[in-house]
């Protein structure tokens, strides 16, 4: 018989609200809730003052700890706990393996004051006899610590009624989480799902004091949000507009950017938030990396293009007249939040080059991406940002988002700087980036992936690796998601030349990203010239 778990268990002070916004999220999802002291009470046949008063707190806390790991192993709802639960090590224990199984422990935080006020109009609560307001003071500087270090979630409910915290709890508990670590990364995660970017505060922790966001103009709205935030947390905030899409990537840009934080004085105890697609994530990370040789980051990527590929992986970067790409640094973030109520805003092309980057991910390690897309095709292709939230769409979408994600975590783990397995993620990008860089980035980075993918396996058909019937379903697959399988432009010769230049060539060989299968892919070095030419002229219209 398979072991229950609560979806989520939520923690915090007396008064915080736990019981009743814990009943109302369970509602909200359709979910059972317990309450721990309730149990607690029913299954002591008393009230907890009376056994507090009766038997003491430390026979109270085995009580309740039993309680706790019993419940967390059979109960699949809304599981809230006690206001001083966490501080029994055997509790810790058993959240802590709740976690690392993917439960998630939240940490409901209300303004101190409305939470005071809750806990003493409630009463019977043995914790608070004498002065309540100070007892509440001195437990809360005790135990705000342990539930920083024991819950995976924070909400904030501050201002809110009890059921827009509902809704807030609901979409933290919804929210999906990669976890990203390996040699050389510090570890850091990956949050997809609605309000993701409410995490910037504690992302950023109470050692920062100024945070320069970095943005784009039409992403105005968002960074107008991530801004509030901001502020709401403490921060000063100093705001940087940068140009959009490539012409963002550029020496000058990230010169003025260097000579704002200057005029600034920015320190090594400030931070840096990126909002927008790719190339402005791309941007903040490497202005990040290079600000007095490393300063905090955290991306907020607002396109499917950047959540699924720029904002994650540690790598920053510009571009110069000779290449895209080419001056950078591997330099990993504190945390990615991809909210995906930003992707509300994009227009159907937007949102569709980014799929590209998407079955990249399908073809070279997880071919379930792949059957979602060929599903789910034509509402991909369909996308409408006014109807997605509410749409069945949303799941599909940050489902392909999170796997995505751990394609792009397996190759980073173990590769970080770019030495070998970490290449395979530039599967269709050695053409793709030529492309780019002909058509001066007019042609946008995942529709030039998706010609780059065709290319390939072309190339790896003319060799002998795959057969004829996985070049038509390159070609089949992406143009039924309204993505490009040709390209007229260029002349072999220019392509040829910038293909040399590419970061996997050495010296003057070509080396290219190929498929022997899907979800099996290889390195090609230096294949014969004529093969090379033959696979770019089958990609022509």
């Amino acid at each position: 018989m398979l072991t229950k778990h609560p979806r989520a268990v939520v923690i915090g002070m007396m008064g915080a609200g736990k019981t009743r916004v814990g009943r109302e999220t369970a509602q909200l999802m359709g979910l059972p809730f317990l309450d721990a002291d309730v149990e607690i009470e029913r299954q002591v046949g008393m009230s907890i003052p009376e056994y507090f008063e009766r038997y003491g707190e430390p026979a109270f806390r085995e009580v309740e700890s039993d309680l706790i790991r019993r419940t967390v192993n059979e109960f699949d709802g809304i599981f809230s706990l006690g206001g001083g639960a966490p501080m029994t090590p055997a509790v810790r224990e058993c959240l802590a393996e709740y976690v690392s199984g993917g439960g998630k422990v939240i940490y409901l935080m209300a303004d101190p004051r409305e939470a005071m006020e809750r806990a003493r109009r409630g009463g019977g609560r043995p914790m608070l006899n004498g002065d309540a307001d100070e007892r509440w003071q001195s437990l809360y500087q005790v135990r705000d610590p342990v539930f920083r270090d024991v819950a995976n979630v924070v909400v904030h409910t501050y201002g809110l009624s009890p059921a827009q915290a509902a809704r807030r709890m609901k979409d933290m508990i919804d929210e999906r989480a990669v976890h990203v670590t390996g040699s050389g990364i510090d570890p850091y995660d990956v949050r997809i799902g609605e309000r993701a970017m409410s995490h910037l505060p504690e992302l950023l922790g109470d050692r920062v004091t100024r945070v320069a966001l970095i943005h784009t103009q039409p992403v105005q709205r968002h960074s107008d949000h991530a801004r509030a935030l901001l502020r709401q947390g403490g921060y000063e905030v100093v705001d940087i507009v940068v140009p959009d899409a490539e012409a963002g990537k550029t020496v000058d840009v990230a010169n003025g950017v260097w000579q704002r934080l200057g005029e600034e004085g920015f320190t090594r105890s400030d931070a840096i938030v990126g909002v927008g697609g790719g190339a402005a994530t791309d941007l903040a990370g490497f202005i990040a990396a290079t600000w007095m040789r490393g300063v905090r980051y955290v991306n907020c990527p607002t396109s499917l293009l950047a959540m699924v590929d720029a904002s994650t992986g540690g790598k920053t970067g510009i571009n110069t007249p000779q290449g895209k790409n080419l001056v950078g640094s591997f330099y990993t973030p504190a945390g990615v939040l991809a909210d995906v109520r930003t992707l509300a805003s994009l227009p159907n092309d937007i949102f569709i080059e980014g799929l590209g980057e998407v079955a990249k991910s399908g073809f070279i390690m997880d071919e379930e991406i792949l059957r979602i897309l060929e599903s789910h095709a034509a509402a991909l292709r369909g996308f409408d940002g006014a109807t997605f939230l509410e749409s069945p769409l949303k799941d599909v979408v940050c489902e392909l988002i999170e796997r995505t994600v751990r394609v792009k975590v397996h190759h980073v783990s173990s590769d970080l700087k770019e030495q070998g397995l970490r290449e395979f993620l530039n599967y269709g990008h050695t053409l793709g980036h030529a492309i780019e860089q002909i058509e001066h980035f007019r042609w946008r980075h995942g529709n030039a992936v998706a010609v780059g993918m065709v290319f390939a396996a072309e190339l790896s058909n003319l060799l002998g690796y795959i057969d004829r019937d996985l070049v038509d379903y390159h070609r089949s697959l992406l143009g039924a998601l309204g993505l490009p399988t040709s390209w007229g432009g260029g002349s072999w010769s220019d392509v040829l030349a910038l293909m040399h230049r590419d970061k996997k060539a050495r010296g003057n060989m070509l080396r290219f990203v190929v498929l022997d299968r899907i979800g099996h892919v290889i390195h090609l070095e230096d294949p014969p010239a004529d093969v090379v030419e033959e696979a770019f002229r089958r990609i022509r219209p």
